[in-house]
């Protein structure tokens, strides 16, 4: 169930606000834990068993760690630490990368096993990287002494499959909501909030994101070995609107149901697209995952307090794993590779000379570095990724044809209102009008107009992907 299918807009939400606000403060936790296990076991029946032993697991070692610590018992506390890290990652290399750790070793020793049936089988449980770190991250900072023990099972399961952010993140470290777990306090106001914040991330998603996909999907299905240099630009600018539009719309979404549901997320996204380096993309592009490295992996293994040498190592392993944590794939290995070496080279210079550039010059280099690391990303046939970056840089001998001319004429107006929309103009001028007396009905206006539109768009098409479902 996608956040922006019908059954959930005006099914499953409705009942969910609805029996929400009907029942007492006491039960809501364990209501929104029914709901959210049912929203899961919508899109994966079976995978729900998976998401409620980690969830007993994670609470179980939660519990020893906190009786370890409260005696003193250190060695317990760290041996458990171990153990349900060793089991949460684990499950998730079992369900992801199975399948291309036994092709690879197919691959480069010739040979074939008698499970493959078996490895060809598995099924990569929906949300499964999301969930898995929000749970870690628990367990870790119970260890830390970084947030209290969850006491009550059914409120850590809450938190877990909490359905706003439980497929494609934001990634939620318990720490931040540990407090509005018992203590928020839901009011109109922030439910209205709640409820632009959802229509806005909507619209970015369906409107935005579902147009600049179908123009991807048409040039990725092209002959890539003829392919002209504008159209192979045409299809790479529109993957790098939609993976933005498509998880920052989810972002926002999420964002927007835990304001009605009286949770405050942190923000996922500050228009990365207007970033002057890749440093500065790196913190306003899913700004969960950033975070989560830097406290769980970066810091821990000495983060820039150990010398030059061992920093740009730790860089170059937080990307590393960042790479490998998007796919069981060897492009988002260079993907990874890509931004940790651009990372690691302004680090060491790239940095301050971009600063005494102008401002255009820097922020040209930081869309460049993001543009080429989504073609990267989005073609995970490495073959195909070849044919692409050379068709990019004129390989096929043919600049452009009918078909490039005919993509350019009539999705130009589409790509100028995704690169004004992916900027804070809007954002800036509706600031400029939100004090004036007509400001209430121009809100009232804009979330029926969207939701109209989205709806429209959703019951005439077919095409509605979510990119980080995947993930």
């Amino acid at each position: 169930m996608v956040f922006s299918s019908l059954i959930f807009l005006f099914m499953f939400l409705v009942f969910t606000l609805t029996g929400y606000y009907i029942l007492p403060r006491v039960a809501r936790n364990t209501f929104l834990l029914i709901v959210s296990l049912f929203f899961y076991a919508w899109g994966e029946p079976s995978y729900v068993i998976v998401m409620i032993i980690s969830i007993v697991l994670n609470y179980t070692a939660g519990r020893l760690i906190a009786h370890y610590k409260s005696r003193e018992k250190i060695v317990g506390a760290k041996i458990t630490v171990a153990v349900l890290s060793v089991i949460d990652i684990g499950l998730l290399v079992f369900f992801k990368y199975t399948g291309f750790i036994f092709d690879n070793i197919s691959s480069l020793f010739k040979i074939s096993f008698p499970f493959d049936p078996f490895i060809d089988s598995i099924v990569l449980p929906i949300g499964i990287s999301f969930y898995t770190f929000q749970m870690m991250s628990y367990v870790i900072d119970v260890y830390r002494g970084d947030t209290a023990v969850q006491k009550n099972i059914l409120d850590f399961g809450c938190y877990v499959s909490l359905f706003p952010q439980l497929i494609a993140g934001p990634i939620v470290q318990y720490k931040t909501v540990a407090d509005q777990m018992k203590n928020r306090r839901e009011n109109l106001t922030t439910f209205a909030e709640g409820v632009i914040r959802f229509v806005v991330g909507l619209g970015k998603k369906v409107l935005l994101a579902n147009g600049v996909g179908i123009i991807w999907d048409t040039v990725a299905g092209y002959d890539l070995a003829t392919l002209p240099t504008l159209t192979a630009l045409i299809g790479s600018v529109a993957f790098s609107f939609q993976i933005y539009f498509d998880f920052s719309g989810y972002s926002d979404m999420a964002i927007g149901l835990g304001k009605m549901l009286g949770f405050e997320f942190l923000e996922n996204f500050n228009y990365p697209y207007i970033s002057k380096s890749v440093t500065d993309f790196w913190r306003r592009w899913h700004i969960s995952l950033s975070s989560w490295f830097r406290d769980y992996v970066y810091i821990p293994l000495g983060g820039n307090r150990r010398g030059f040498a061992k920093q740009i190592r730790n860089i170059a392993i937080v990307w590393l794993c960042t790479g490998i944590w998007h796919g069981a794939s060897w492009n988002f290995v260079l993907w990874g590779a890509w931004f940790g070496i651009l990372l690691i080279a302004e680090k060491l210079f790239l940095l301050k000379a971009l600063e005494r550039l102008p401002r255009f010059v820097s922020h040209i280099w930081a869309l460049f570095c993001a543009w080429f690391g989504w073609v990267i990303f989005a073609n995970e046939d490495l073959s195909r990724l070849g044919q692409y970056i050379k068709a990019l840089f004129g390989g096929s001998g043919v600049f452009a044809d009918g078909q490039s001319l005919w993509l350019l004429s009539n999705y130009a107006i589409l790509f100028v209102i995704a690169a004004i929309a992916s900027t804070p103009l809007c954002k800036n001028l509706w600031k400029k009008v939100e004090n004036c007396s007509f400001a209430p009905v121009l809100r009232v206006l804009f979330v029926v107009a969207i939701l109209v539109l989205c709806t429209a768009y959703v019951v005439s098409s077919t095409y509605n992907p979510f990119i980080y479902f995947r993930f």
